[in-house]
């Protein structure tokens, strides 16, 4: 069956944007107050996707998929400006898009992540939640900031999970988009598994170094 198309006002900006996460964002830009104004008075999303790196000032060209954000927290500023929070609910691909509006819109469809054998996914789940919480744990420990319960808090679906390891890994927004646009979570976790694993020992080393600099400035 295919997939209905819809069309969705676009924002391009130098961010990757995943289901399940949220984005504050400063709206100013004449062009999208009026398409915040224009989704608040339709009740309907927006879309947040990452431009080119090569575009024109006023001509943002996106990548070809990006996550439809909810609005929520929405408070208007006296000069016009919005200050918002941004909810990634979904992925799209553009079919098509046209400047008619001030603002880039797009004829667009869901984009969504394929079946897979469920004991594949769900083996590489657990080993991507455990190794992300160790990461986070790392990074709390180097920041001198402690959370035991920072695992209760981690997403428990295997998709979602790769969502918000993609957008919590410090990556180049090229690798957060090639993440974004893969369709399958299995290949996801294991992509991101293949980073902890780098990532873990190296913050690892990096706090023995630390705790040693600090033991000899002591002594």
């Amino acid at each position: 069956m295919a997939t209905r198309a819809s069309e969705l006002p676009l924002f391009p900006l130098n961010v990757v944007l995943f289901p399940g996460v949220v984005l504050p964002l400063h709206i100013f830009e004449p062009r999208y107050r009026q398409m915040i104004a224009d989704c608040q008075e339709q009740t309907t999303p927006f879309g947040i996707v990452l431009a080119r790196p090569e575009s024109q000032p006023l001509l943002e060209e996106p990548y070809p998929v990006g996550t439809m954000a909810e609005i929520r927290e929405l408070d208007r500023l006296e000069d016009g400006r919005y200050v918002l929070m941004a909810v990634g609910v979904q992925r799209f691909r553009i079919l098509s898009q046209h400047r008619e509006k001030p603002y880039l819109s797009a004829l667009v469809e869901l984009y969504e992540d394929v079946d897979e054998p469920a004991e594949d996914v769900e083996f590489h789940f657990k080993q991507a939640y455990s190794m992300f919480g160790t990461y986070v744990d790392l990074l709390l420990k180097a920041a001198n900031e402690q959370d035991s319960d920072v695992r209760n808090h981690l997403p428990g679906r295997p998709e979602e999970l790769s969502h918000f390891i993609a957008y919590f890994l410090d990556l180049q927004n090229e690798q957060k988009q090639h993440l974004l646009e893969l369709t399958s979570t299995l290949e996801r976790l294991k992509e991101e598994l293949v980073i902890l694993r780098r990532e873990v020992p190296f913050m690892r080393q990096m706090l023995i170094g630390s705790q040693n600099a600090d033991h000899n400035i002591l002594n």
